[in-house]
């Protein structure tokens, strides 16, 4: 038997194989052909290819051919009909069984190529296999590798790849082209460097234009590590990489600010014996200086000089670009004049960015100048040279003007779209809102029609303005046929509607925005968990992070953060722990911002010791630090007694060229002032005053209520004082610091002319006002005014707390109000309140005192019941009492407690 009818009755795998033991053993099927290496055969029967004898007349070629053509379309005509009844079974099957003749290669491609479902063509592929026992040709192969393709459907691709490496063939370079190009059209653009990922680990060598195209896309999509991964795969597999894909890369990484990797890139062309061109000097001229890099810039224009380079237009205009924003007018006017000196005719870019240039920094009369130079040299200015100057004008506020230039210009050029969207704009921030919408209606009389862009400028200004329901007005008023609303339309409107606390309405146009097929973006997820958490609905702000997971959209690190924001915000301290987590889940880096969040959160829920740990972790990390992550350590350090360590951020802010704000000395002063160091904070104080910060009623405040809790009541008073010539107001805490230091020192009396004050300037007492002065008042004994005091905080409708309730209850026992003194304990108790040992101790004396010694016994051993300590004076007092009413029993147990309590303080001594 020959090797050829061997080979019929192997199995598809088993013909596989058998290539694979060839292309091992150094025998390549594609160029011997298996013309003489199989007896019985041809390298036609093996890929099941049919020729043509080549020795017939041309007349019967032309008509064998054409009948041949007539009976394959007709072939291929049948099956697709038979495959398109229904997906593939036995009846499928049984169909094509039907038909007497074997399925012939090109009639396999014609299928193939016609069919619109990878799975049944996969189908039908493999049926062919078990029918013929025969491998498929190259050009099947390429047939499904296009179909996936058209389909952009890659289940397959592995396997159908890996089935053509072992055959030992591989696509064709128009199939890998195809393959990679339909994903870059349809904006996959990891897909299609995964389809050369793939054919690249089966040691397939995809076509040249595949990579160039694929690095094109990835340029524009600023994807510059993995055009760098292609560049280096096609130096392997030894394509010739070219100096423009040097440059295209260099671009990229220029432009994204990785200087290091742009200046390896140039290093690594010039190796390669590149010489640089006019276009690369141009791009690292531009890219390095927009990057804020200006003596590179000029590096690389003195460079191309010296390699005999003339620089161009685009050369002159680049540099002098880098200059304007730089605000080096100088060099840019010096650079300006040498371009325009040798051009008889001026060049029109380089005009715009000098004009640009000096509308950025105000110069607007050397701007005109140069549009009149412009005009003497026979060159009208253009109406970009004119919206480069109303842009300078709506930056620096000049409206009128504007307006009158936007007049002056339509002699030279008649405005364009973007000049009506710069006036709308310029006019919206002025708040001139009713001007714009004539701007724009006189925008339809000049036979312009706003653009998206136009609307979304007046809907983002609109809703700043809190003018929803113009916003929304616009919005409805829309053609979506000849102005479709993009994401940022969707994204102003939600957030503007949001913010308005008409979180319902912005959830909405949420959902309109997915019937109308736009793809909320992280923004508007932003916008609806932040407005969601803003009105008090936690719940719906977590399920809108949720669905926005579940709808496959990751979160960037600024929604992470004011998600994590919002959550501390709501109290939810173990949800926002784990958000900080879940960033670096994400695979993102936490920034400041992100440890800000979670320290200020963690401090105001009483974690402050957290913060060392966390502020080393910053430092760790490499991040530096901006003012408000200096003032959030610092308040922490403060808050967990680390004031040292929060005085040395204070001067370390100083060092590194970072203002200390409000903010910053009131956590320091505070801090200090709270362990009684209290010349220092002082002597930060009058720092604070010295530099021009207005120091605020916190800062007073804190200062205040220092020097009161040392007793320097007369300091305390003269910052009060100071306060008030500031023209700042005390508010109810700066009172309440004051009133506190009064009672503690026992001046009860100007205490009492200090609330009188208080309630003069309209600053209403809170509670703890009233219970510093009943508690004041107690302690001199005056207990009856203490009273008062308790009767005008009920009808002021505030509720005692629990040092107030006890504060009352005692002081009334003891003056032997004890009627009402119960009550109010009995009251007390009943609104869940917990009375304190010297709550009972007083209410045991005082009904002892009123002959209600049983009463006072059962209060006893409630006392010793809940654990309270029972002073020795009460218990002598209620022995007095029991014995004179002749209870025995119960004054036994009590003298006996007395007898263990004189026990206990004999042996501590």
């Amino acid at each position: 038997m020959t090797l050829c009818e061997h080979m019929k009755i192997l199995s598809r795998v088993q013909v596989l194989k058998f290539w694979f033991v060839l292309e091992r053993g150094k025998i390549d099927p594609l160029s011997y052909k298996f013309s003489s290496s199989f007896p019985n055969g041809s390298s036609s029967e093996l890929y099941g290819k049919v020729k043509v004898n080549s020795f017939m007349d041309d007349t019967s070629h032309s008509q064998d051919n054409a009948l041949k053509s007539e009976g394959m379309r007709k072939t291929v005509h049948d099956v697709c009909r038979v495959l398109d009844t229904g997906p593939w079974g036995p009846a499928i099957e049984d169909a094509l069984n039907t038909f007497d003749d074997m399925p012939q290669p090109e009639s396999v491609v014609g299928v193939i190529r016609r069919l619109k479902d990878v799975k049944a063509a996969l189908q039908y592929f493999r049926w062919v296999e078990r029918k013929t026992e025969q491998p498929h040709c190259p050009e099947a192969y390429d047939a499904l590798l296009m179909l996936m393709a058209r389909t952009r459907n890659l289940d397959y691709l592995e396997q159908i790849l890996e089935e053509m490496s072992i055959a030992g063939f591989g696509p064709s370079n128009n199939t890998c082209i195809e393959l990679v190009c339909r994903f870059i059209k349809s904006k996959k653009l990891r897909e299609s460097f995964g389809v050369i990922e793939t054919m690249r680990k089966f040691k397939f060598r995809p076509a040249y234009s595949a990579y160039t195209t694929l690095i094109g896309a990835l340029s524009a999509a600023h994807e510059a590590d993995l055009m760098l991964t292609l560049l280096h795969q096609m130096q392997e597999i030894g394509y010739e990489v070219s100096g423009h894909l040097f440059t295209t890369l260099i671009r990229v990484f220029a432009r994204e600010g990785r200087i290091d990797a742009a200046l390896s890139l140039l290093d690594e062309m010039k190796s390669n014996s590149f010489n640089a061109d006019i276009v690369l000097y141009n791009v690292c001229i531009d890219c390095f200086g927009k990057l804020g890099k200006l003596d590179m810039a000029w590096k690389f224009f003195h460079e191309m000089k010296s390699h005999g380079l003339v620089p161009d237009d685009v050369t002159y205009t680049s540099m002098i670009g880098v200059l304007c924003k730089a605000e080096r007018l100088d060099e840019a006017e010096e650079l300006f004049e040498e371009l325009d000196s040798n051009r008889s005719v001026p060049c029109v870019y380089a005009y715009n960015t000098m004009i640009m240039g000096y509308g950025s920094v105000g110069k607007f009369d050397k701007a005109y100048s140069l549009l009149e130079r412009q005009k003497r040299k026979g060159c009208i200015p253009s109406v970009i040279a004119y919206n480069c100057i109303l842009t300078c004008l709506g930056r620096k506020g000049k409206v009128e003007e504007a307006l009158r230039i936007s007049e002056e210009m339509k002699i030279d050029a008649a405005p364009n779209l973007a000049t009506y969207n710069i006036l709308i704009d310029m006019l919206c921030k002025a708040g001139k809102h009713e001007a714009a919408l004539k701007v724009r209606d006189s925008m339809k009389e000049a036979g312009l029609f706003p653009n998206i862009m136009t609307v979304n400028i007046m809907i983002d200004r609109l809703c700043k303005a809190q003018r929803l329901d113009e916003a929304c007005s616009i919005f409805l008023e829309l053609d979506h046929k000849v102005c479709t609303p993009d994401a940022v339309t969707f994204c102003s409107l939600i957030d503007g509607l949001g913010r308005q606390g008409r979180v319902n309405d912005a959830y909405l146009l949420y959902e309109k925005m997915l019937d109308s097929d736009q793809s909320p973006n992280a923004v508007v997820y932003t916008s609806l968990i932040r407005n969601f958490f803003k009105c008090g609905r936690k719940e719906d702000g977590h399920k809108i992070y949720k669905e926005m997971m579940h709808r496959g959209c990751s979160p960037d690190l600024m929604l992470l953060n004011n998600y994590m924001d919002c959550v501390f915000k709501a109290g939810e301290i173990v949800k926002g722990r784990a958000l900080f987590e879940e960033i670096k889940a994400q695979g993102l880096t936490p920034d400041v911002r992100s440890y800000s969040i979670l320290i200020h959160g963690l401090v105001k829920a009483g974690f402050s010791k957290e913060t060392y740990k966390l502020f080393y972790e910053m430092k760790e990390q490499g991040l530096h630090l901006d003012t408000r992550a200096y003032n959030i350590v610092i308040d922490g350090f403060c808050k967990s007694g680390k004031v040292n360590k929060a005085y040395q951020l204070l001067e370390e802010m100083k060092t590194k060229g970072l203002q200390p704000t409000v903010v910053t000395y009131g956590s320091v002063i505070d801090g200090l002032a709270k362990i009684d160091r209290l010349d220092e904070a002082y002597m930060l104080f009058e720092e604070a005053k010295s530099k021009g910060i207005d120091l605020n009623v916190v800062i007073y405040s804190s200062l205040i209520d220092g020097f009161g809790k040392v007793g320097r009541i007369d300091e305390a008073y003269l910052i009060l004082e100071e306060l008030m010539q500031k023209g700042l107001t005390p508010n109810t805490y700066t009172w309440n610091c004051l009133l506190d230091a009064l009672v503690k020192a026992e001046e009860i009396d100007e205490a009492l002319v200090c609330f009188q004050n208080m309630k003069n300037m309209k600053c209403l007492p809170n509670e703890v006002t009233y219970s510093i002065m009943i508690n004041g008042l107690c302690k001199v004994r005056k207990f009856n005014k203490a009273f008062v005091f308790w009767q005008e905080m009920q009808k002021q409708g505030l509720k005692p707390n629990t040092i107030t309730y006890t504060t009352m209850i005692s002081g009334l026992a003891r003056v032997g109000n004890v009627l009402e003194a119960n009550d109010l304990f009995e009251r007390f108790k009943s609104s869940g309140g917990i009375p304190d040992s010297a709550c009972y101790n007083a209410m045991i004396e005082g009904l002892s005192s009123a002959n209600k010694a049983m009463d006072a016994y059962i209060l006893f051993e409630e006392t010793r019941l809940k654990g309270c300590r029972i002073h020795s004076k009460t218990c002598v007092v209620l022995l007095d009492a029991l014995h004179k009413v002749d209870c025995l029993e119960q004054a036994a147990i009590v003298g006996a407690v007395l007898r263990e309590m004189a026990k206990s303080q004999h042996a501590t001594r």
